[in-house]
């Protein structure tokens, strides 16, 4: 079983945003970055486990960025990977990032591709689904369980009012979300092996990107709070109705 990790780079959800360029680039100055949670904590740990369960698995990472990417990198390789691929590249849109992934995976031919279902920064949740659709294989999305019987892959997804379980053959692409597994954190004889294991840089190839940011924006600001003088309720009445129109 050779499975391909796909993991992104994220801020620190205690990060502080700003823009640059007009409002068309993210500020990156001072930035603290970490493998977004949905590829590491559900998609990643999986892998491991099934690695855990089947000993000739091999867990394959594959991250699309530059250098300065590789700490995060190394960092899955502690919890439990056993090798490293980086496209040499900072695109950040969506179908370029797709067509790398499917590049290299087209050359390893992993039985099973893991990614979360989306990253926190962009939230997009289109990355799983774009990889399948440029290798032909199959997609299943949401997935909050996975097993592997007779040579299939019996998948546990959300549906709008309950679950689906599905069944796939191999390859095929599945983005990871809770339910999955259970986060954990690299022990220090993971750490220590983490430096040893190998971590190929590759070029990307020529793809096009289809997307371009125009303007990123914060939200607006939280408004004050008022207080109602508990003797006069009908003036949250009033509130509820003609402000927060939620009445």
């Amino acid at each position: 079983m050779k499975i391909l990790v796909c993991i992104s780079r994220t801020p620190d959800t205690t990060a502080k945003i700003a823009f640059v360029d007009n409002n068309t680039k993210f500020a990156t100055e001072g930035v603290q970055w970490i493998i977004n949670p949905y590829d590491e904590w559900y998609a990643l740990v999986k892998a491991i486990e099934i690695k855990e369960k089947d000993p000739t698995a091999s867990i394959h990472l594959l991250h699309v960025g530059g250098s300065d990417a590789e700490s995060i990198i190394r960092k899955a390789l502690a919890l439990g990977g056993d090798e490293g691929i980086r496209i040499d590249s900072n695109a950040t849109d969506p179908y370029f990032v797709a067509c790398q992934i499917a590049a290299v995976a087209n050359k390893e031919k992993p039985d099973i591709i893991l990614t979360g279902k989306e990253t926190i920064d962009h939230n997009n949740g289109s990355l799983g689904g774009m990889i399948a659709g440029i290798m032909d294989i199959n997609f299943i999305g949401m997935a909050t369980k996975l097993l592997l019987e007779n040579d299939m892959a019996v998948v546990t997804r959300e549906i709008e009012g309950g679950e689906e379980v599905l069944e796939s053959p191999f390859p095929l692409v599945i983005s990871c979300q809770k339910g999955m597994a259970e986060a954990r954190i690299p022990n220090m004889r993971g750490i220590m092996s983490a430096r040893t294991k190998p971590l190929n840089v590759v070029p990307p190839i020529e793809a096009a990107s289809l997307t371009t940011p125009v303007e990123f924006s914060l939200p607006p600001a939280k408004a004050g709070v008022k207080y109602i003088p508990a003797d006069h309720p009908e003036l949250l009445v009033k509130l509820l109705r003609e402000e927060a129109k939620v009445i």
